[in-house]
């Protein structure tokens, strides 16, 4: 009796030992189920939340890219629109507030230390100031900006010169005539060639610059007199001052492609190389000796700063419209300065234009607006 009882402990015991055990086992292997389930659907909440995250990003993403698109539209815009009233108003208040007692080199100089100025403050603004120390090397500087500062320089004052002796439409007209000595530059030292369109185009503004020339020196010679002096200190002027702005250009081109300046550092290495370039001439110049004699603000009134603030404040502005408009919108901007200068010279001087300037008008609008519209087109060979 005893060996079975003690046989029938050993089996209970064994057995419950398995019971419990077996027991242990779907314990263990519910409590891994659980864990199991917890984590798919953890993973599952996970993924939700991923892809809500993805959606939220990709239209967060899409409508900042939709309000940059938006407010470089309306920049655009508005750069555009500045730069058209300042072509336009330019001629009648610089004939207007600059006095002509004025000495023109003062003017100038006074013109580039404002565009510095101008182009340190954005340049302060927009952050790049401060990697002007490392980045910026002196003969880098004088290779890309001291040839065009020159010019630039000496075409400003060819055009304060022209200001006094021509009438603002025809001023503005015949200062049209850079595009073509862009174009011309632009082949011979970037070799980009013109489009059949393009040609047409210039010949068109060529024809209107003649017509230009001759509707000015007749009705000037009715009224003045004097048409030497309209010839040689009005067209003249402003015709070298448009080949020099073709040549300035072109060379601008050509820095900013090989050494990839930003147009505000462009501004203000020219301006500092022009003035020390008009500096240097002040020496030997009639305007140095008038300056020497009378001071350097002869003839000034705080009227003269308008013309000279807006001409900086022009040299900026027309990078800006560049870089956020492009070069078509700069060709509906100079389209347009012409009609504004048309407009606000009949109201404020009570004059309409001639009637060679009535014609040329057309063709000068045609053929700006037909060089920008149809560019050359590389021809793709055929394989």
């Amino acid at each position: 009796m005893k060996g079975s009882g003690e046989g029938y402990v050993r089996e209970s015991t064994e057995s419950w030992g398995q019971n419990g055990n077996s027991k242990g086992d779907e314990e263990e292997e519910d409590e891994d189920g659980e864990v199991e389930e917890q984590t798919v659907a953890f993973k599952g909440e996970k993924k939700v939340e991923e892809n809500e995250l993805g959606a939220y990003n990709t239209y967060k993403h899409l409508f900042a890219g939709a309000a940059a698109a938006y407010f470089l539209k309306e920049r655009a815009l508005l750069y555009s629109l500045l730069l058209t009233l300042q072509y336009g108003v330019q001629p009648l208040i610089s004939k207007r507030c600059i006095r002509g007692e004025v000495i023109v080199t003062t003017s100038v100089l006074t013109c580039e230390l404002a565009k510095a100025i101008f182009g340190l403050i954005f340049m302060a603004k927009e952050g790049t100031l401060k990697k002007l120390s490392s980045q910026w090397t002196f003969v880098g500087s004088l290779t890309a900006s001291g040839l065009p500062a020159a010019i630039y320089a000496l075409q400003n004052s060819l055009l304060q010169i022209s200001y006094r002796n021509l009438d603002s439409l025809t001023f503005s007209m015949l200062n049209q005539t850079r595009i073509i000595f862009t174009a011309l530059f632009t082949y011979i030292i970037l070799r980009q060639r013109q489009s059949m369109q393009q040609i047409v185009a210039l010949s068109l503004l060529i024809l209107a610059a003649v017509f230009l020339c001759i509707g000015e020196g007749s009705s000037k010679l009715s009224s003045s007199g004097d048409p030497d002096q309209i010839l040689f200190y009005g067209i003249v002027p402003v015709l070298v001052a448009s080949v020099l702005s073709g040549l300035a250009s072109a060379l601008c081109q050509w820095a900013t492609q090989v050494k990839k300046h930003s147009s505000y550092l462009m501004t203000i290495e020219m301006s500092i190389v022009g003035s020390l370039c008009l500096l240097a001439s002040i020496a030997k110049s009639p305007d140095g000796e008038a300056i020497r004699q009378h001071g350097f603000f002869y003839g000034w009134t705080p009227l003269t700063l308008i013309p000279v603030i807006s001409n900086a404040l022009a040299g900026i502005v027309v990078g800006l419209v560049t870089s956020h408009a492009g070069g078509v919108r700069k060709g509906f901007v100079i389209v347009s300065a012409l009609l504004v200068t048309a407009m606000l010279q009949f109201i404020f001087e009570g004059k309409p234009p001639s009637l060679y300037c009535l014609i040329a008008l057309p063709l000068v609008v045609s053929s700006i607006s037909i060089y920008q519209k149809y560019p050359y087109q590389v021809k793709k060979k055929e394989v």
